[in-house]
């Protein structure tokens, strides 16, 4: 883990946030009582080789702090120096959050991505700029915002983090360093607005892998993150990389080879994603698995993932020329390295 003063955060970000990153899910044992080490560690190593820099330790499963932390050391002794570790901050309070991000910090976490808990219930923006500066006071990481319809700030404002309200928060709190700009989504208003105002400021990272090609014609992103774009294999790192060395052209080429995929993965998101603000992380293990990721059950409570979206999934990533795995669906819960 690199070490750095918050009032350094920032160009530590810029220097260093580079590329695309992932989502590793943990991978559980067949008892589901421990962790599986060496699903975790196959997971982070074909990450790498698939040509992430970063990816995000997932917490929004059923997994403890100390659980986390030991995620964490692994990923970190696996990946060594070659990929930089998110802390998913996801767990289900304030005082859980920071507990788990010092344990996290000591395993090896390089920054954070910033969740609320589905219990934060705010109906100002100082309560949400208290928990947003309480959070990140308590830690010495770098913090991503994660402006996103999911949290339910719009009760408060149409954009659930207003311009206004995000430039107090750079102004207060120096150990943000980038925003995951999903206002508004589906549409890019929120990533528009982000980069229009904060740009040289901070890392204005657009996750939509759909979105942030096309948009790279127009914006210089240089970081595109967190999202499970790696169940299709090493095309993403690849493309990103095409449009930020200037050949945006031979991006979209490859953007439109993965469109039966895209389409695939939107038509099954909106079988959960609408109207529920839950993400089917069952179901990103699963399209992960098809890619050669360990796969494996998942604790309670875990949505599940019906066979007619498991058949969606893989003809997308076929018709799309990624291999899926020819390994029977009946597999994947089992995983490829099971204990």
């Amino acid at each position: 883990m690199t070490k750095y003063r918050k009032q350094d955060a920032r160009a530590w970000a810029r220097e260093h946030l580079v590329g695309c990153s992932g989502v590793t899910i943990p991978s559980y044992s067949a008892d589901l009582k421990r962790l599986n080490e060496r699903g975790i560690r196959h997971d982070i190593g074909l990450a790498i080789e698939y040509g992430y820099s970063h990816t995000l330790l997932c917490a929004e499963v059923a997994i403890s702090p100390e659980e986390n932390a030991q995620f964490t050391a692994w990923a970190r002794d696996t990946a060594g120096s070659r990929m930089g570790l998110f802390f998913h901050a996801a767990f289900g309070t304030l005082r859980e959050n920071i507990e788990a991000v010092k344990l996290a910090e000591k395993a090896g976490a390089d920054i954070v991505l910033l969740s609320y808990p589905p219990q934060f219930w705010p109906t100002t923006l100082q309560e949400i700029y208290d928990y947003t500066k309480a959070f990140c006071d308590a830690t010495d990481l770098p913090v991503m915002l994660f402006p996103i319809p999911l949290w339910g700030f719009e009760r408060v404002h149409p954009a659930g983090m207003p311009v206004d309200f995000v430039r107090k928060l750079l102004d207060d709190i120096p150990n943000i360093v980038a925003i995951k700009s999903e206002q508004g989504f589906p549409l890019v208003s929120g990533l528009c607005e982000m980069w229009h105002h904060f740009r040289d400021e901070v890392v204005i990272s657009c996750p939509i892998e759909g979105d942030a090609i096309p948009m790279m014609s127009l914006m210089d992103l240089q970081f595109s993150g967190t999202s499970n774009t790696q169940w299709m294999g090493d095309y993403y790192p690849k493309a990103f990389a095409l449009a930020r060395g200037g050949q945006w052209e031979e991006a979209m080429q490859l953007f439109w080879r993965m469109a039966p995929a895209r389409n695939a993965n939107g038509a099954a998101a909106q079988t959960y994603a609408a109207g529920t603000g839950v993400l089917n992380r069952s179901m990103w293990k699963y399209q992960d698995w098809l890619a050669g990721f360990n796969g494996g059950p998942l604790r309670a409570p875990a949505m599940r993932v019906p066979d007619r979206l498991m058949k969606l999934l893989r003809q997308g990533l076929a018709a799309s020329g990624v291999v899926p795995t020819a390994d029977a669906d009946s597999q994947f819960i089992i995983g490829r390295h099971p204990v």
